[in-house]
């Protein structure tokens, strides 16, 4: 199937063999009936990037299948993309094509778009960019009402802004997010919006306070918040950082900590194997944790990180790699048993599934 195919007659086909694949994987450790949690059909993505492909003067969108890297192909629409990113893309194409400014070593466009209709796109060049370039990119700006971003090696301007702000629905209470440019978000909104409420439902009644690890921009970290006493919550990435901090401040949030830690250096901390600076000003023995929230990248949770989830009665697990999730939770149901599993499609049509796992101590 080609990246940018849907089939929304398909869909329920589709999901079905991942609930079913899911099911299979995770029956050796005997949770309760999968929970599965759908996507739009079409439609779904708030982010995209292409190439673009210049022919006889003619720049066009372009990806590439994976393993094939000589010639792209054409993308003519993308179903796969929220409808403001198509009703963007031709008029973007067409001023690039009508403007030698915004055309010229172009290689690459991005779009990060919201539900609520904000959208920044990225012009990206093999070229430095001029005061002449930004005139027509504001011009590009203005008639489309966008943010526009240009980058080149070493450069960067911003007409606009170099973020969207989002809105959330969970549980009927509405959040909003910061996402940067750059920064990590999650790709499908209302399966985004189905994974924050089972989080926070799952939540509801655990008492005590909240350990999260690889809180990015602090999309889970908020309504997670609700539901505990304090949150103390880490992240590596600067960037991401620097949103929640501002997604706290802009929610109303009071009640979480953020630490600029790996998931790695905060389990020597805890375990008192190093010292951190960061630290310095946060007292660990003052946190009655009773539940972590961990998101880890594919790779999934290592060794010691995994042993320090043990140590708590409470997980709540969202896994991108079933695969790597199986093999963290041969060593987490020793201790713990699963009470519930849901699958989460943020990824339609394609062999990717996300997983959401609670799991308690064992009596």
């Amino acid at each position: 199937m080609a990246i940018n195919q849907v089939f929304p007659e398909q869909y329920q086909i589709q999901l079905d063999e991942k609930a079913a694949r899911i099911t299979a994987q995770f029956a050796g450790f005997q949770p309760p009936a999968l929970e599965v949690f759908p996507s739009p059909p079409s439609h779904y993505r708030m982010r995209a990037e292409f190439k673009i492909w210049h022919e006889k003067n003619v720049a066009y969108y372009a990806m590439y299948q994976p393993g094939e890297y000589k010639k792209p192909f054409i993308i003519d629409d993308f179903p796969v993309g929220n409808r403001l990113i198509n009703e963007l893309m031709p008029k973007v194409l067409t001023a690039v094509n009508n403007e030698e400014l915004l055309s010229k070593r172009l290689f690459q466009v991005e779009f990060l778009t919201t539900l609520s209709d904000e959208a920044v796109i990225s012009l990206i060049y093999h070229r430095p960019l001029s005061d002449e370039w930004e005139a027509k990119a504001k011009q590009l700006s203005t008639a489309l009402n966008v943010s526009i971003i240009g980058r080149s090696r070493k450069q960067k301007r911003v007409i606009g802004q170099d973020f969207v702000t989002e809105s959330l629905q969970v549980n009927n209470t509405n959040y909003r997010y910061q996402q940067v440019e750059t920064g990590f978000t999650q790709p499908n909104a209302k399966v985004c919006e189905a994974m924050l409420s089972w989080a926070q439902n799952h939540s509801r009644g655990l008492s005590g306070d909240l350990l999260e690890l690889y809180c990015g921009n602090g999309n889970f970290t908020i309504p997670l918040a609700q539901c505990f006493s304090k949150v103390l919550a880490t992240e590596i990435s600067k960037t991401s950082v620097n949103s929640a901090l501002y997604n706290l401040a802009l929610n109303g949030t009071s009640n979480v900590d953020i630490v600029r830690m790996s998931s790695e250096e905060f389990s020597e901390a805890m375990d008192g194997v190093r010292s951190f600076r960061r630290l310095k000003d946060i007292q660990l023995d003052d946190y009655d944790f009773s539940t972590i929230f961990v998101d880890p990248p594919r790779a999934g949770l290592d060794a010691h990180t995994t042993d320090i989830v043990k140590r708590f009665d409470n997980i709540l697990y969202i896994s991108c790699n079933p695969d790597t999730l199986a093999e963290n939770l041969s060593s987490i149901c020793e201790t713990h048993e699963i009470k519930n599993l849901a699958l989460f499609d943020q990824f339609p049509y394609t062999h990717h599934t996300e997983c959401g796992v609670l799991l308690q101590r064992k009596n």
